[in-house]
């Protein structure tokens, strides 16, 4: 029993000996004045009731009292946690990291200027959620070891080794079952710095974020990262553009317009550390990235904590989580994909991802093979071989060949499939696909036939419609509405949604004055929707990762991609595909209520949790009572959080929980 309960207990025995002693004195002088007094007088009633009347009172006022302390008295027993062996001992989490001396970027560490302190979160409620004393007493989440910091659930190493490696099958997805998932909060490094703000951060990384020296040692001739003292500089080189990345990226332009707005989105397959993208974007083109977690580590990591978009990610048995027909090119240099293999499988993939009229860009083998063939220690005949049957596949795909030049070879998609049907006269293999949902991409195989294009009038239409050049596409009505292929979207529809994301964002400026002031650069959008969040805030120095639920009513992810921004599908009942503190931002809409019926709440929360960056912000809308519960979470998580007003006013039920993750290391 605590010390506050004694002391109520001897208030409540001196409020007895008080009660018994009043009613003693109240008999006695009661019992003399029945004395003096005839039986029937008026002051004989009179103090019959007042006697009745204050021990009535006497009486529920002990009684309350007494209901009130046994219930504090059981209330206020310690609860018991379940032991995980995941877990490992609390750790001080107050020390910060050391300030940089260089004095060129030092900028850019993690101590708060006097700016930034400015600018930080005011957390003073606006709602406050009473919760009894037990949920008030329940621990914190506690640290993760030290060896879960790059944790990846979903691309466990331990765990890949149960799968087939025929088609890299084993680096595909392979999300943790319920009784494997861990309720530990996954630890930064333990010297973690901010990193640098965009555009240093294309070029720089803290060593101590990401303490992996082996493409350094591994791609030290192909210039890929080098180390500098406390930090990694990324000069832009790459396997097959010994010049630079910026070279590289003129050199395509040569051969095909980047520069004039046809070109928005790109795919990059086995990025390395995205060094390709992360030039592009200078040349307002967004470059979905990809690399599986193998044994050149942390490809992805680096990209993404350079500020650059990323995603782990493989081509194996799966389907790409991107819709049919979005991105404008692809590329890949020296990616190791056999594009020949399997029926051609994987270049049939990009072929689904392509946007008719799109361009395919190779380089690397087997392309140049009469230059390179002793560097890639490869026979002529052998690379020969490779380079025919790519050309046979891509021939069978109806794609032409735009042109052949040094290192470089480019393909592009037809703008419709008129002649490509007729043309399986001649092909028998492989065959256009039927009754099939090009968009459906969530954990399904790929599959040995051509995704077919919507249906044309004319040779010279545009299969599913054509886009507006960039920047006008972003809020143009995407083809996929105005042709009404979603149902229940229009073009109204649209537009309202625009007007309400510039009102949103508005207000966001407001309650983050940092959103619009590049302090952050990596972006999630957990339920995107229609994209307005990422249209609406283009203009800032960021990029938003559209993620729209794998299991929504309407499939909006096309529409995202015709608008000129990138994204996936995505599941929140399992872990994302990145590595941990991989995101500055993150904004979730109606996610929890979406999902509060699927799953645990609180393993999303820790999901959030483990890929926000430490000093992170998050954006949360739902209702009050869902919303009591998240705040309710977080604050078990180290967040600093609060419940504030609909930007409309108080009166609207949709609220808004605005949190900070506290910095702590392991």
């Amino acid at each position: 029993m605590s010390q506050w309960t004694s002391i109520v207990l001897l208030f409540l025995y001196l409020w007895i000996v008080c009660f018994f002693w009043y009613l003693k004195t109240f008999i006695i002088n009661s019992t003399g004045l029945m004395a003096k007094e005839h039986p029937g007088s008026p002051k004989i009633h009179q103090l019959e009731s007042k006697r009745r009347r204050v021990t009535y009172m006497l009486f529920v006022g002990g009684l309350c009292l007494l209901c009130y302390i046994l219930g504090t008295w059981q209330t206020t027993s310690t609860p018991t946690l379940s032991s995980n062996s995941n877990l490992s001992e609390k750790v001080d989490c107050n020390t910060r990291y050391p300030q940089s001396e260089d004095n060129d970027l030092s900028s850019s560490s993690s101590s708060s200027s006097p700016e930034e302190e400015d600018d930080a979160l005011d957390f003073e409620a606006h709602h406050k959620l009473v919760l009894d004393e037990t949920s008030m007493m329940i621990q914190e989440f506690l640290p993760c070891d030290l060896n879960f910091t790059e944790y990846t659930p979903c691309q466990d190493i331990s765990r890949s080794r149960k799968f087939p490696r025929v088609k890299l099958a084993y680096r595909e997805r392979h999300c943790p079952g319920k009784d494997e998932l861990i309720q530990c909060l996954i630890p930064a490094p333990p010297k973690y710095k901010t990193p640098f703000k965009w555009p240093l951060s294309r070029d720089y990384a803290w060593y101590d974020n990401i303490p992996h020296k082996e493409l350094s040692i591994e791609k030290a001739i192909q210039n890929w990262i080098q180390v500098h003292g406390d930090r990694f500089r990324f000069p832009g080189g790459g396997t097959m553009f010994p010049r630079g990345a910026d070279a590289y990226i003129d050199d395509i332009n040569s051969l095909i317009p980047l520069t004039n707005g046809k070109i928005r989105t790109a795919i990059d397959t086995g990025c390395g550390v995205a060094s390709w993208g992360a030039y592009l974007l200078k040349r307002d083109i967004i470059t979905m990235s990809f690399a599986p977690r193998d044994t050149h580590e942390a490809q992805v990591q680096f990209a993404l904590e350079r500020g650059v978009p990323a995603m782990i990610g493989v081509m194996a048995t799966e389907r790409l989580p991107y819709p049919a027909r979005a991105f404008d090119m692809a590329h890949c240099s020296r990616c190791l994909i056999p594009w020949q293999d399997f029926d051609g499988l994987y270049l049939i993939e990009v072929d689904r991802v392509l946007r008719p009229g799109g361009y395919w860009i190779l380089s690397g083998p087997p392309i140049h093979w009469k230059k390179h063939y002793k560097g890639w220690e490869r026979t002529q005949e052998d690379l020969k071989k490779e380079q025919d049957s790519i050309e046979e596949v891509a021939k069978r795909l109806c794609w032409k060949k735009v042109i052949e030049q040094g290192d470089l070879a480019i393909w592009q998609k037809p703008i419709n499939h008129a002649e490509c049907i007729e043309s399986r006269r001649i092909y028998k293999t492989p065959h256009i696909c039927k009754n099939d949902n090009a968009d459906a991409a969530w954990y399904n195989k790929m599959e040995t036939c051509i995704t077919p294009l919507p249906e044309v009038s004319n040779r010279g239409e545009v299969a599913g419609g054509e886009l507006k050049k960039w920047p006008e596409r972003a809020f143009s009505v995407p083809p996929r509405i105005s042709t009404g292929s979603i149902p229940g979207l229009t073009a109204k529809k649209f537009e309202e949604d625009n007007d309400l994301w510039k009102e949103r964002i508005a207000h966001y400026k407001n309650i983050i004055p940092a959103l619009a002031q590049g302090r952050y650069r990596n972006v999630m959008d957990m339920n995107a929707y229609l994209g307005g969040f990422a249209a609406a805030v283009m203009k800032y120095p960021l990029w938003v990762m559209n993620a729209v639920p794998a299991n929504s009513d309407r499939d909006t992810l096309g529409v995202i991609y015709e608008r000129g921004f990138i994204g996936t599908y995505q599941d929140w009942c399992e872990a994302f595909s990145t590595y941990p503190r991989t995101y500055d931002f993150i904004h979730a809409s109606s996610i929890f209520s979406i999902y509060q019926d699927r799953c645990d709440i609180t393993h999303i929360l820790l999901e959030m949790d483990r890929i926000l960056r430490p000093e992170g912000t998050v954006i949360i809308r739902d209702t009050i009572d869902v919303l009591t519960k998240v705040e309710a979470i977080a604050e078990r998580m180290r967040w600093k959080s609060k419940i504030m007003d609909h930007e409309s006013g108080p009166f609207n039920p949709e609220k808004i929980l605005l949190a900070s993750k506290t910095y702590w290391t392991a």
